[in-house]
């Protein structure tokens, strides 16, 4: 068998190994060593096994991951969505499917403190679904729009996701911030606009509420500005140079464990509770990355990338066409795995295809549009049926709601976002705004 074709079958046999429910981590180790050995024996393994985890954890830059899931982590302890969510929702509410409206908002908001789509949908869920269910909104509404608001965190600054595409393909991670901004805020005014054309045409599916007087607004707001502080700061320093992501990412650390440390609630087990959940999260992020170093490793012996770029540049494919393909085959491996698995599966085969193509411009702006792209349409992905992890996360915590009416709810949200992957993919300008 030639080196290529076992490139190609190494994928559906990492995908069944998946099925049998094998951690993604371990899968890839698997698969990767198992293949390195048919093409080039164990010796190369075992030399690889030497180096490369040392090389790879002592990488200056993962050191953020880690202060990221730290600072979200303290947000959850400390309330920080709960109080989000009543802001927004005083805000909002007095206009119909306004609550949802907040949810979403607030999804944004702690989606940025938090960096993790899963987790922002299970904690926003947390506070957001009782209240919607109190004020009479559909089912489908609330559990839709709670599971869609859950994706802005993969892409809102700062993102777990987006640190690993910056680490993967080599490109600075303040940059590929700084291009997820536009497209983030558009993802959430795109939701909000969906929330209103749903409660236009369903109108007994978000009621209004009453007005809530300005002065308990200023109350409610007065319980976010650390909140507010801590993301401006961190963010602003970051862009201005001011320190590193990873600087910032202490920071934003430190600025929500003291506010964490104040609020009633936090006590020494819920200290704990913390870095037992940063650790444990982010030794399964090293070891799906350790697994993503073999596979890769084997990907490069066989190949394969480079077999794919020659088949593309000998038949003269439109870069465009070929950015198109690969975006609706994330849209279909999105039903069936998650966000980091794809990225870390595929990023090794497309990212030197797209690099050898011409869109006219540079190809730092390539890798950064191209990368904001892909994320945007993996975190379509956490919501599109018949898997989408933040549906089933938000189904399971409403309770007696059918995963078909949750499904129903979030088909305007997976329209939002089908009208955002068309905008951007046609202009890149908008994603490059801000770096040019």
């Amino acid at each position: 068998m030639d080196r290529v074709t076992l490139g190609l079958i190494a994928f559906p046999i990492l995908f069944s190994v998946l099925a049998i429910r094998v951690p993604i981590g371990l899968a890839m180790l698997i698969v990767g060593c198992s293949g390195t050995a048919l093409i080039a024996g164990w010796l190369p393994i075992m030399s690889l096994a030497k180096t490369s985890a040392w090389h790879l954890f002592s990488n200056y830059s993962l050191s953020v991951i880690p202060l990221f899931l730290l600072m979200g982590n303290f947000a959850t302890k400390a309330g920080m969505s709960e109080a989000l969510f009543k802001f927004t929702g005083a805000c909002l509410g007095h206009r119909k499917g306004g609550v949802a409206m907040a949810a979403v908002g607030a999804c944004a908001g702690f989606g940025a403190i938090c960096g993790s789509s899963l987790a922002t949908a299970a904690t926003m869920g947390k506070v957001a679904i009782p209240e919607l269910r109190r004020l009479g909104y559909s089912d489908s509404l609330s559990t839709g729009a709670l599971a869609a608001g859950g994706t802005l965190g993969i892409l809102i600054p700062p993102s777990v996701i987006l640190i690993i595409y910056a680490i993967l393909t080599e490109q600075n991670i303040a940059k590929m911030f700084l291009a997820a901004f536009i497209p983030g805020i558009i993802a959430a005014l795109g939701y909000i606009l969906a929330i209103a054309l749903f409660v236009r045409y369903v109108p007994n599916s978000g009621p209004a509420s009453p007005k809530i007087p300005w002065g308990k607004r200023l109350k409610l707001f007065l319980e976010i500005w650390h909140i507010i502080t801590i993301f401006t700061v961190m963010l602003s320093g970051i862009y201005l140079g001011w320190f590193t992501p990873t600087e910032g990412a202490a920071i934003g650390a430190a600025g929500t464990g003291i506010v964490a440390a104040f609020q009633k609630n936090f006590n020494l087990a819920a200290l704990i509770e913390v870095i037992k959940s940063t650790a444990v999260t982010s030794a399964m992020i090293f070891l799906v990355l350790l697994g993503a170093e073999f596979f890769n490793s084997f990907m490069a012996l066989t190949q394969l990338p480079n077999e794919l770029a020659n088949f593309v540049i000998d038949n003269n494919f439109s870069p465009y066409v070929v950015v198109a393909c690969i975006l609706v085959l994330y849209l279909m491996l999105g039903c069936l795995m998650d966000s980091l698995a794809m990225i870390l599966l595929t990023i090794p085969v497309f990212f030197p295809l797209i690099m050898t193509m011409d869109f006219g411009m540079p190809q730092e702006e390539t890798a950064i549009w191209f990368g904001i792209l892909t994320l945007i349409v993996v975190e379509v992905g956490l919501i599109t049926p018949p898997v989408g992890l933040n549906v089933f996360i938000i189904n399971k915590m409403a309770g007696d709601v059918k995963i078909g009416d949750t499904f129903k709810g979030v088909l305007p949200f997976l329209a939002s976002d089908l009208v955002r992957v068309v905008l951007l993919f046609s202009f890149p300008a908008i994603t490059l705004f801000l770096i040019r």
